[in-house]
């Protein structure tokens, strides 16, 4: 069955142009609402991917209708893939998963977000440890200070005990049993 998906962003707008689109490729059946597409729950989007069967082909007008970006493009693609359905959009014609070549250029996207995911992700992680080496703690800050933690060591070592002292600084003793594993290594 040869499924539609038509959004426009605000009550604004309009579906009609879409509608008429998906009418002429021939689906049978539009799901279709009013609401942005930064929002990842959309309801009749939703409700569509839930109630894809094999072989269905989902219909957009344009791809931005259905996603707005490569990541929440390829996340949607999956999903309609994992239903063994199809995907089409009637503006790009390379975005076609019902022939190969547009197989071909989704999984050459999917390859390109992975890439540009780890790029990020190396990004990040070298951002950090050029922070640490600059001295930035990363973290929730201490809750007690030095002079605390020193007062803290002195009445652990005259003997009193842990309930005690956390009940002196107003913390909860794992804090004080996390600063003693802290002071002993």
């Amino acid at each position: 069955m040869k499924i539609g998906y038509a959004r426009v962003s605000t009550t604004d707008q309009n579906l009609e142009i879409q509608l008429e689109e998906l009418k002429k490729a021939g689906c049978e059946k539009v799901y279709k609402e009013k609401v942005s597409g930064t929002h990842l729950k959309r309801p009749e989007l939703l409700r569509m991917l839930e109630q894809l069967r094999h072989d269905d082909q989902v219909i957009v007008w344009k791809l931005d209708r259905l996603a707005r970006s490569t990541r929440d493009l390829l996340a949607i693609c999956d999903q309609i893939e994992g239903s063994k359905a199809g995907f089409r959009s009637l503006s790009e014609t390379w975005a076609d998963t019902t022939t190969p070549g547009g197989k071909m250029i989704l999984t050459v996207f999917a390859g390109i977000a992975e890439f540009e995911r780890d790029l990020i992700v190396e990004r990040t992680s070298s951002g950090r440890l050029a922070a640490q080496k600059r001295g930035v703690k990363f973290g929730r800050p201490l809750k007690l200070g030095p002079s605390q933690i020193d007062s803290i060591k002195s009445l652990l070592e005259k003997g009193n005990s842990v309930k005690k002292v956390a009940e002196t600084f107003k913390a909860h003793p794992a804090t004080i049993y996390r600063i003693l594993e802290r002071l002993n290594n």
